[in-house]
C-alpha cells in the first residue's frame, strides 16, 4: 500500500489546533478541591491478620499485604483505611499489627512492603487517625512468603511502653520507650539469618506473646515465648527474666516445622500451630501442638489431616476467652478437599469440620460466588480471631476477603454456622487496568487475581463479573469510539483452570458494554512467530496479548508478535500486512478505517487506513529519539493514546515530554505544562470547551500525584490531596466522559479509587 494521498492522504482528519475552544484553565501551581472515595468490591485480596482489642469491645484492625492498615469501626460499622495519607509505597505492606492491651487508643504497626523498602515502626495515640514513624534497619516483607505468621509485634500488658518484635532477618527487637527507638536483643540466642539472596526470605521470628500472669501491673512482664519460622532444632524460646536470659523449651514440634502463630490462654496453656513451609502457599505438611506452660508438657493436638500430597499444614488459631479448652485453627493448603476451620471444646482430644455444613451469604459482594451457585470456603486462611467479648462471633480471611459469623456455637449442636463477608470499607485489590466508556457501565475494570468488572454503582460491590470467560487477571479493557456496546479485553487465566465453554481463550467480547461477554478463538501462530519466540524465550505468544477495536467495533486487532485482525468476531485472523513484528495499535476513535502504530525501535510512524488490513510508514516529526521510551510489549499504561471523538488526534507519554498530534501522527507538538507525565486519560470537557479534559498521573517538583489540565496540556492541576496520597501506588488513571472533573484512579493495593469536585 502507498500511503501517498489515500484515504485523502489523511486529509479527511477534520480538526486542527486552531479549530478548539479553550476552556476554564486552572492557574499551574493550584489544587482542586477534589472528594475521594474507594469504587465498591468488597476486599478482594490477601488479610493476613485481624486483631480485636483485648480492652474494648467491637474495635478491631485488620492488615493487608499491600493494602495498608485498617480499622474497625462499631458505631458506623464500616472498616476505615489507617494509610491512605502515606506518601510512601513500603507503608501499605504490613507485617505485623498490635491493638495496645491497656489503652484502646493506641495501636502499633510494623510496616514494609518488600525488603528492598525501609522498614519502618508506626505508632498512633488517635486509633490509626495519625501515626508516627520509627525508621529501623531491620528489614520487613509485608508481601512476602511469611506473611501470614506472627503476630511478630506484641506490647507488654504489664507495662505497655514495651514492645517485642520478632523480626525476618535479624533476631529480636525492642522498645522501651512505647516504639519510640528500637534494638536488638543481644541476650536472645537466634541472631537471624541475614539479608536473603535472590527472591527468597526468611520466616525468622513468628510471633512474640507475653505471659501476663507472670508480672504486676507497672512492671515488665518477666515471662514470654518467642516463635521460630526459620530451619531450627526448636520451635520455640522462653524467658521468665524479662529478656535478660532466654532459653529453647524442649520437645514439641519436629525441626522440620515452622513455628507459624500461638496464643495463650489464663491456665497458661500455649497453642502453636506449625507448617511445613512458611506460607501462603508451598506448605506440604503441619500440626498443632499444645504446651502447658507450667509443666512444660506438650501434646500433639493436631486434627485429622487428609492423605495425599495436598494435605497442608495448620495457621490460624483462635481461643475462647470464657471458655478455656475452647480452640479453633484453620488449615492452609489443603487443596483437596479444601480448607477448613477446626473446632474443638475439649482441649484439642476432639475436632469438628466447620466446612462442611457452614452456609455464606455473599450478596454483599457476589464476585465471591466466582460464576458459580455458592462460593467457596476459601483458601490462604491466616487470619482467625474470636471476638474477646462475644464467643460466638469469629472471623476468618481469606485469599479474597474476610467473613465473620455471629453464631459458632452451632456447630456444638451440629448445626451449620452461617457466615457474611465482614468487608464494608476493605478495598484491598491490585488493579491493572480500567476505562470509563461514554456508554453502559461508567467504569470497567481489570484487576489481578479476581477477573474484573462492570461497575454500574459505584457503592455497590458489582453484580456483573467478567466470566465466560474468568481470567485471572484482566489486563487490557478496550471500546470502539463510536460504539461503545463493542468491548473486548485480554488477560491471563487461572493457572490450571480451563474457562467455560471454550478452549482456553485469553480473549473475550462484549456487545453490551461489558455487562456480558464471549469468548474470542485465538490466532493460529503467524509464520515468522517461532522466530519472535526464540528471539524473546520468556514471551508467551498468546496470553494476555493487548487487543483493541476499531472506531465502529467492526474490527478487532490483536497484538500477538505478528500483529493480527479479525472481523468476525475471532473466528479467523490476519496478519496486518506492512507492520514489523512486537508493535501495538492504537485505532482512531472516530474514523473506524484509521489505526495509528509507532515503532519505537526505529521511530518509524505506521498508518493503517483501511482498517488495520495494511500499514504503511508515513513521514513523522516533532517526536525525538523515542528508543528510550520503548515500552514493553505489553506494557498496561501503554504511551499512545488516540482523543475521543476527535479524529486524528494523539497524545503521547514520553520521558522526553508530553506530544499531541492532530494530523494522524504527521507533526507532533511538544506540550509544556510544567508537569511530568506517565499516564494519560480523557474526561468530560469543561463547559465552553469542545476538546475533553485531561487526566494524569504525573510529578510536579517533589510530588507525584493526580493532575487535571482543562486547556489541553499547558497547565494543570492537582486533584488529589496530602491525605489521599495511597502510597503514590498509581498503576492507572481514566477519566469519566459523562462526569466533568470524575477521574478514576487504579492503586496497587487500594482498589479503585475516584474523585470528584467537591
Amino acid at each position: 500500500m502507498t500511503i501517498g494521498m489515500t484515504r485523502r492522504a489523511l486529509g479527511a482528519l477534520t480538526l486542527s489546533a486552531g479549530v478548539l475552544a479553550g476552556g476554564r484553565s486552572a492557574k499551574a501551581g493550584t489544587e482542586a478541591a477534589y472528594a475521594w472515595r474507594n469504587v465498591a468490591v468488597g476486599a478482594g485480596g490477601f488479610i493476613p491478620g485481624i486483631v480485636f482489642s483485648p480492652v474494648e469491645r467491637g474495635l478491631a484492625y485488620a492488615r493487608s499485604d499491600m493494602g495498608g492498615a485498617y480499622r474497625f469501626e462499631a458505631s458506623t460499622g464500616r472498616w476505615r483505611p489507617l494509610m491512605d495519607s502515606s506518601p510512601r509505597s513500603g507503608d501499605f505492606g504490613i507485617e505485623s499489627i498490635a491493638a495496645d492491651p491497656v489503652n484502646a487508643n493506641v495501636v502499633h504497626a510494623a510496616v514494609g512492603v518488600h525488603r528492598d523498602d525501609p522498614g519502618a515502626m508506626l505508632r498512633s495515640e488517635d486509633r490509626g487517625e495519625t501515626w508516627r514513624r520509627t525508621e529501623v534497619p531491620f528489614r520487613m516483607g509485608g508481601n512476602e512468603d511469611g506473611r501470614g505468621l506472627g503476630e511478630r509485634l506484641a506490647v507488654d500488658p504489664n507495662d505497655n511502653r514495651i514492645l517485642y518484635f520478632g523480626s525476618r532477618h535479624d533476631g529480636l527487637q525492642r522498645s522501651t520507650n512505647g516504639g519510640a527507638s528500637w534494638a536488638k536483643v543481644e541476650t536472645f540466642p537466634l541472631t537471624g539469618l541475614g539479608a536473603p539472596t535472590g527472591r527468597t526470605t526468611h520466616g525468622g521470628l513468628s510471633f512474640v506473646i507475653f505471659d501476663p500472669r507472670s508480672g504486676v501491673r507497672g512492671q515488665a512482664s518477666p515471662t514470654l515465648f518467642v516463635g521460630v519460622a526459620d530451619p531450627h532444632d526448636h520451635a520455640l524460646y522462653r524467658t521468665d527474666d524479662a529478656g535478660r536470659t532466654w532459653r529453647a523449651v524442649e520437645g514439641g514440634p519436629p525441626p522440620a516445622l515452622s513455628a507459624a502463630k500461638a496464643e495463650l490462654d489464663d491456665r497458661g496453656v500455649l497453642y502453636v500451630t506449625c507448617t511445613l513451609g512458611i506460607g501462603p502457599n508451598g506448605v506440604t505438611d503441619g500440626a498443632v501442638w499444645r504446651l502447658d506452660t507450667n509443666t512444660g508438657a506438650w501434646s500433639d493436638i493436631s486434627p485429622p489431616r487428609p492423605g495425599g500430597d495436598q494435605a497442608g499444614g495448620f495457621m490460624g488459631v483462635a481461643l475462647d476467652r470464657h471458655r478455656p479448652g475452647v480452640i479453633m485453627v484453620s488449615s492452609l493448603n489443603r487443596w483437596r478437599p479444601g480448607d477448613t476451620i477446626f473446632r474443638s471444646i475439649d482441649d484439642g482430644r476432639s475436632w469438628v469440620s466447620l466446612r462442611e455444613a457452614a452456609q455464606h451469604d455473599v450478596t454483599a459482594t457476589p464476585y465471591l460466588n466466582w460464576g458459580n451457585d455458592r462460593p467457596d470456603f476459601g483458601w490462604w486462611i491466616a487470619a482467625l480471631a474470636l471476638d474477646p467479648f462475644d464467643s460466638d462471633r469469629l472471623v476468618y480471611a481469606t485469599g479474597a476477603t474476610v467473613y465473620e459469623t455471629h453464631d459458632l456455637s452451632s456447630a456444638d449442636r451440629d448445626r451449620p454456622t452461617h457466615w457474611k463477608p465482614w468487608v464494608e470499607g476493605i478495598e484491598q485489590t491490585a488493579v491493572i487496568t480500567l476505562v470509563s466508556p461514554p456508554k453502559g457501565p461508567h467504569l470497567l475494570t481489570g484487576f489481578g487475581d479476581i477477573s474484573g468488572f462492570a461497575h454500574e454503582d459505584l457503592d455497590r460491590s458489582p453484580r456483573r463479573q467478567f466470566t465466560t470467560p474468568v481470567f485471572a487477571n484482566t489486563n487490557q479493557i478496550d471500546y470502539a469510539g463510536q460504539a461503545p456496546d463493542i468491548v473486548v479485553r485480554s488477560g491471563t487465566p487461572h493457572e490450571g483452570v480451563a474457562s467455560e465453554g471454550h478452549d482456553g481463550s485469553t480473549l473475550a467480547w462484549s456487545d453490551d458494554a461489558g455487562l456480558s461477554w464471549k469468548p474470542l478463538g485465538r490466532p493460529r501462530p503467524a509464520s515468522g512467530e517461532a522466530a519472535v519466540a526464540a528471539d524473546n524465550p520468556r514471551m508467551d505468544l498468546y496470553r494476555d496479548a493487548p487487543i483493541t477495536v476499531s472506531a465502529d467495533g467492526a474490527t478487532f486487532v490483536l497484538a500477538t508478535p505478528q500483529v493480527v485482525w479479525s472481523r468476525d468476531r475471532g473466528v479467523s485472523w490476519r496478519a496486518c500486512a506492512g507492520l514489523p513484528p512486537l508493535l501495538r495499535p492504537v485505532a482512531d476513535r472516530k474514523d473506524p478505517m484509521l489505526f495509528y502504530a509507532l515503532d519505537f525501535r526505529s521511530g518509524t510512524w505506521f498508518v493503517s487506513v483501511d482498517g488495520a488490513e495494511s500499514f504503511a510508514a508515513v513521514p513523522m516529526r516533532g517526536l525525538p529519539d523515542v528508543a528510550a521510551d520503548r515500552p514493553t510489549w505489553r506494557e498496561v499504561a501503554f504511551p499512545l493514546k488516540a482523543t475521543p471523538d476527535h479524529q486524528g488526534d494523539l497524545w503521547l507519554v514520553s520521558r522526553s515530554g508530553l506530544f499531541n498530534n492532530r494530523d494522524g501522527g504527521q507533526r507532533f507538538d511538544r506540550i509544556d505544562g510544567g508537569l511530568t507525565v506517565e499516564m494519560l486519560d480523557f474526561g468530560k470537557a469543561p463547559a465552553g470547551s469542545a476538546y475533553p479534559a485531561l487526566f494524569a498521573i504525573g510529578t510536579r517538583g517533589e510530588v507525584r500525584g493526580v493532575f487535571r489540565s482543562d486547556d489541553q496540556g499547558r497547565s494543570w492541576i492537582r486533584v488529589n490531596d496530602d491525605r489521599h496520597e495511597y502510597g503514590r501506588r498509581f498503576r492507572a488513571v481514566a477519566g469519566d466522559p459523562r462526569v466533568f472533573g470524575r477521574v478514576y484512579v487504579a492503586t496497587d493495593g487500594r482498589g479503585v479509587v475516584y474523585g470528584e469536585p467537591v
